[in-house]
């Protein structure tokens, strides 16, 4: 069974979710910016570095309770 992450943003009546396996999180990364560089959403750059940091954060728990990490594709 895979687990998955999820990452969640309220700005006003808008909503972002995001859900996401530990091998996503560059794609991730991206999306965040690509969201925060559209200006049809409230998404903006801070807010793409906090869910980025979110992320990261993430990844380092599950680093720290011993849980596998996917190998990285690069």
């Amino acid at each position: 069974m895979e687990d998955f992450n999820v990452l969640a943003l309220i700005k006003g009546q808008e909503h972002y979710i995001f859900v996401y396996d530990d091998g996503s999180q560059d794609e991730l990364v991206d999306a965040f910016r690509d969201l925060a560089a559209d200006p049809h959403h409230s998404l903006n750059w801070f807010d793409a570095l906090v869910l980025t940091k979110k992320a990261r954060e993430q990844n380092a728990e599950r680093a720290d309770a011993g849980l596998e990490l996917p190998r990285s594709r690069i």
